[in-house]
């Protein structure tokens, strides 16, 4: 699906962020800023929950690189007010459909750190590329990266001749996404 970005562009597909209001330091508000940029430089739309902390900072590096910004929340929930970053919201009436807005076309999706609101995002995002659609998912940020450390020392994220894991990426950094998305529109284009 594209859509066109605020100067014109037309936008090649959707990427997703998952990341928290309370950023866990100063380096990974960098890493999601540069996470927006890049995804926007790809020619791809900010799908996020719209609010603030990693989410903005996302959504900040999108617009200021000329990308698109859409909220992605629930109808009749009043969690404050959007970022200002946030160029388009859509509400969706309960937590199945606002998911299924986020992974049904995404060309890739990155996690951040965040609170239980970003660990729910995250597995149903592992969730739906291990069995509705290989989506690359990629856990960004050191806190991010703990986290999937623990969860693969502990078995719950593990590789299986039926359930590979080649959609799940890790990084540092917000260029390590540019040949995933190019894998993806490869895919895409076949």
């Amino acid at each position: 699906m594209s859509t066109a970005t605020p100067d014109g562009r037309t936008s090649l597909g959707h990427a997703v962020f998952f990341g928290g209001c309370v950023p866990a330091s100063p380096g990974e508000e960098h890493l999601a800023y540069d996470i927006g940029a890049t995804l926007a430089g790809q020619g791809l739309t900010l799908l996020h929950g719209g609010y603030n902390g990693l989410m903005e900072r996302a959504a900040r590096g999108a617009v200021e690189g000329g990308g698109t910004v859409v909220a992605v929340t629930l109808a009749g929930m009043a969690w404050g007010d959007f970022n200002p970053y946030v160029t388009a919201v859509t509400h969706q009436p309960n937590m199945g459909a606002r998911m299924h807005t986020y992974l049904d076309n995404a060309e890739v999706i990155v996690s951040m750190s965040g609170g239980v609101g970003t660990l729910h995002e995250l597995t149903a995002a592992l969730w739906y590329a291990g069995n509705i659609r290989p989506v690359p998912v990629v856990v960004a940020g050191p806190t991010a990266r703990r986290l999937l450390t623990f969860l693969r020392d502990e078995r719950w994220v593990y590789s299986s001749p039926t359930r590979p894991l080649d959609f799940l990426h890790e990084t540092d950094s917000a260029a390590d996404l540019i040949p995933l998305i190019d894998a993806g529109h490869v895919r895409s284009a076949a």
